[in-house]
């Protein structure tokens, strides 16, 4: 994929950003530009802050230091639960309202905001087809008749419903199978293209940040250890770096070894 170009004003914006609990340091003075239109993945084992770098940018957790802006304002300066509004968040496994049916989960957010009823009987029947689920099967099914994609799907359909330029995904496949997970992967790719969206997405896999962003920061202890195209990482000096960015390649190699080749019997 081709490197998107910065713009004078990011979409999101960290300046030494910092986020202790207690006296863990989860974030430690992150800097990290998000450009508008662009797809950038935080990648990072567990405990390396990149979720918590996320949610600072909703203010689902606060900042202790540093600045943090969303489409060039302050986010100190915007009521948090209208900036959450604005910006859409998926969660891992889908985060639904078990006791709400599909059509209501997805249409939440516009009737908070106020939306007419009949505006949103037809945004949700234009979500349903954007992420390619039947609307007469899955409109009035509760979360738990769905399976683990279809209720991702509907968790895509529910952060894009006030039609936000900005989502945030939090491991938003990891809990899937495979097959699932690549298909969707793939789909959202797609919608982030086609809507001009400016997506965040947090996944401990290094296969799928390479496969599907166009730019990664690798997170470790807090910190931000490097970021860009997988082609400029791949000339970082780091150790940790490198070692996350050989991980895809051995298990090509150790794939190849296993499988047949192409063609044989």
């Amino acid at each position: 994929m081709s490197p998107v170009l910065m713009p004078s004003k990011p979409a999101i914006s960290y300046s030494h950003v910092t986020k202790s609990f207690g006296s863990l340091k989860a974030v430690d003075n992150v800097s990290l530009d998000i450009a508008e239109g662009e797809f950038v993945a935080i990648v990072g084992g567990s405990g390396s802050g990149k979720t918590t770098l996320l949610r600072l940018a909703n203010r689902l957790i606060e900042a202790d230091l540093g600045t943090i802006t969303v489409e060039a304002e302050d986010v100190q300066n915007i009521d948090p639960v209208a900036l959450r509004r604005r910006i859409g968040y998926v969660f891992q496994s889908g985060g639904l309202f078990p006791h709400l049916s599909v059509a209501d989960n997805i249409g939440i957010t516009p009737k908070l905001l106020g939306a007419p009823a009949a505006d949103i009987a037809a945004r949700v029947d234009e979500l349903l087809e954007l992420v390619q689920l039947d609307r007469a099967a899955h409109r009035d099914r509760l979360p738990e008749a769905l399976s683990g994609g279809q209720r991702q799907r509907v968790g895509v359909a529910r952060a894009l419903a006030a039609k936000p330029r900005i989502v945030l995904m939090d491991e938003p496949f990891g809990a899937l199978d495979p097959l699932t997970r690549d298909a969707l992967g793939d789909d959202y790719r797609s919608l982030h293209r086609r809507l001009g969206l400016t997506t965040v997405m947090i996944t401990h896999d290094m296969t799928e940040a390479i496969l599907l962003a166009d730019r990664i920061a690798v997170m470790r202890g807090g910190k931000l250890l490097a970021q860009g195209t997988p082609g400029e990482l791949s000339t970082s000096t780091d150790a940790y770096v490198l070692e996350l960015l050989r991980t895809p390649r051995r298990q090509v190699e150790r794939l190849n070894a296993l499988l047949p080749q192409s063609g044989a019997a």
